[in-house]
């Protein structure tokens, strides 16, 4: 089904701006939430790309809430239309197999959705944003569930808040095999720390399948810590995008 859609991604760190046209990504773009202000002319300038074709639409996902309303009004205004959300309105592109579906991140689904419709098996999906998650799906694309963990900008300002005489640093890619300075001892342990969660997570979420999936990373971070390691399969940063997309195209069919 081809679609002319404009998405909006509202996460605790910037807005993704999506578009879409006869189906296919033609842009994106991410603006940090403190630059707010930006907002109104990205969301115009994306909006005018699609305005005058066919059945256009704005849909989103969010998990950060207080961000919902703000976007909804800037959309009325933008594009003279409501806007329709993931999980308000618009089902879950998968089955989510955990104890409170409702209480699962919409990105967390997302992601996996977006994976699994791509590879059409059991796959995990690494998200290293604000938060870093790892979730995986079975074969049959049931959501199982995963790990979240503190991000990499998380941990560091963590590290340097609750000590005394830690230094806040900028994460940079080790290139050496251990830290030989504070700075580099940090952004090793941040580091090593989360490749070390992907590996064991992964290692448990193959134990459960039976089967070794492939592993697909997308966030902000994701380059920084996982380019080039055999372990990853791929590196997606559009990945929520294309989730909130088919999420949208699937509830289109359905009620067509």
């Amino acid at each position: 089904m081809d679609i002319n859609l404009l998405v909006l991604n509202a996460g605790n760190s910037r807005l993704a701006i999506g578009v879409f046209s006869g189906g296919e990504l033609i842009g994106v773009e991410r603006i940090l939430n403190d630059q707010r202000d930006q907002w109104p002319a990205k969301i115009r300038e994306a909006w005018g790309r699609i305005a005058e074709m066919e059945s256009p639409a704005v849909v989103g996902a969010t998990v950060n809430p207080p961000l919902i309303e703000p976007l909804e009004h800037l959309v009325q205004e933008i594009c003279g239309q409501e806007m329709q959300w993931v999980g308000r309105g618009i089902d879950f592109p998968i089955a989510v197999k955990v104890d409170e579906p409702k209480q699962v991140g919409v990105d967390r689904v997302l992601n996996v959705a977006a994976a699994y419709e791509q590879l059409g098996k059991a796959c995990i999906v690494v998200d290293a944003g604000t938060a870093v998650t790892v979730d995986f799906c079975n074969d049959a694309g049931e959501f199982l569930g995963g790990a979240i963990s503190p991000g990499v900008n998380l941990m560091l300002s963590s590290l340097h808040e609750k000590t005394a005489r830690l230094p806040l640093v900028e994460f940079k890619t080790p290139e050496d095999l251990y830290g030989k300075n504070t700075a580099s001892a940090l952004c090793h342990g941040v580091y090593q720390s989360i490749r070390g969660l992907v590996r064991e997570a992964s290692e448990n979420y193959a134990s459960t399948l039976g089967t070794w999936p492939e592993v697909i990373a997308t966030g902000g971070d994701a380059e920084a810590l996982f380019k080039d390691w055999e372990l990853i399969h791929a590196i997606s940063p559009d990945l929520t995008i294309y989730g909130i997309a088919l999420a949208y195209t699937e509830h289109q069919i359905r009620n067509s």
